[in-house]
């Protein structure tokens, strides 16, 4: 029996992402802090919990319900995982959070920022910890980086910094029920991986504090198929500094595996990013200007020195944050010691203000 403190998690939704999470939630790591029990599933049907229980968690006895409600209402859940689609989030969170329920909702958190500030409104009236499952930032590549970037200042001033995800779906040939394509669900190559390019950016122009810091001004443009927005580009400028951060997606090609997806630009050296994917990085290359090298706006390899740091992935990548979420919540914290609240509203404007200029709307907005 194990002497580590337990946390039981809710898992609601079964699909895919529900799948990777609760694969990772059970593996076993040695330098895990928490034992993390899978206690309920909810699902549409009950045969599909179980085959979804034997598959991903065989270990463990969770207990199956045929709804979401189910979860909410069992008073061995100390913690909901959401794993639906973004256009359910909104209810999800606020049926966990009325039923007293301590959640984790996947990205992107909701389809709008009007939603996710009532979300947090009703979590504060509850005395509950809400947070957005935004798996990347919890990694230790993404944590490294951003202590290089804005403690050590490893490459100077960051005045520059390009993130792209190139995720190959081809729309008309999903079905209209297809979360890929059906707006309802919140279809759209920025809420689903554009939001990582997006994270991206703000790890490179941020530090400081989401109540700090500036909104920059946008200038994007999306384009659509079928209805569904397909690609997007957006320069976002911060007027105090002059600092720009370029954030495109698209559904409509597939990145290399491998590629550096993203380009860190500094007063002293540049950044490549590199791995599987920008939700999944694997590296990252800092190249320092050589000393004595004059000032020039450019670095070119030859003249520089470059330090690969590489981060093997432990299972998906998804226990750091499972990790740390559970801490947050065993310490009696409300918000995400990474992801708090205010940040996640800051990333939700952003994305909003990008749709409004794209001209992608859901239904109900």
């Amino acid at each position: 029996m194990s002497n580590l403190p337990k946390i039981r998690w809710g898992i609601v939704a079964t699909g895919m992402i529900s799948e990777w999470f609760v694969e990772d939630l059970v593996l076993d790591w040695p330098e895990g802090k928490v034992e993390h029990i899978v206690q309920a599933i909810g699902t549409s049907k009950i045969e599909k919990g179980q085959e979804f229980a034997s598959k991903y968690c065989p270990k463990q006895s969770p207990t199956i319900y045929g709804s979401y409600e189910e979860v909410y209402h069992d008073a061995d859940v100390d913690i909901v995982y959401i794993g639906t689609p973004h256009a359910f989030h909104y209810q999800n969170c606020m049926e966990a959070i009325s039923a007293g329920k301590n959640v984790l909702c996947e990205k992107a958190f909701t389809l709008n920022a009007k939603q996710t500030k009532e979300i947090f409104d009703a979590a504060r009236e509850k005395n509950v910890y809400v947070a957005e499952a935004m798996w990347l930032r919890h990694r230790p590549l993404y944590l490294e980086l951003q202590r290089l970037l804005h403690e050590e200042k490893i490459i100077g001033d960051v005045f520059r910094v390009f993130s792209d995800f190139a995720s190959g779906v081809d729309i008309a040939s999903l079905p209209t029920t297809s979360r890929y394509r059906n707006l309802a669900l919140g279809a759209g190559s920025l809420l689903d991986i554009g939001v990582y390019s997006l994270t991206w950016v703000r790890l490179a122009l941020g530090g400081t504090a989401p109540a700090q810091a500036e909104k920059p001004l946008i200038l994007a443009a999306q384009s659509h198929e079928e209805g569904v927005e397909v690609t997007t580009s957006a320069i976002l400028q911060y007027s105090s500094s002059g600092k720009q951060g370029i954030v495109t997606s698209t559904t409509k090609s597939l990145g290399a595996p491998g590629e550096v997806f993203s380009v860190i630009h500094g007063t002293n050296g540049y950044i490549e990013i590199e791995g599987r994917t920008p939700s999944a990085p694997d590296s990252f290359t800092v190249w320092k200007k050589h000393e004595g090298n004059p000032d020039r706006a450019c670095f070119p390899r030859e003249m520089c020195r470059g330090k690969k740091y590489e981060f093997p992935t432990l299972g998906r990548g998804f226990t750091h944050e499972a990790e740390h979420t559970a801490l947050d919540i065993l310490e009696g914290r409300k918000e995400s010691s990474i992801m708090p609240w205010a940040e996640t509203v800051y990333i939700m404007e952003i994305m909003d203000e990008i749709r409004r200029q794209g001209n992608t709307v859901y239904p109900g907005e």
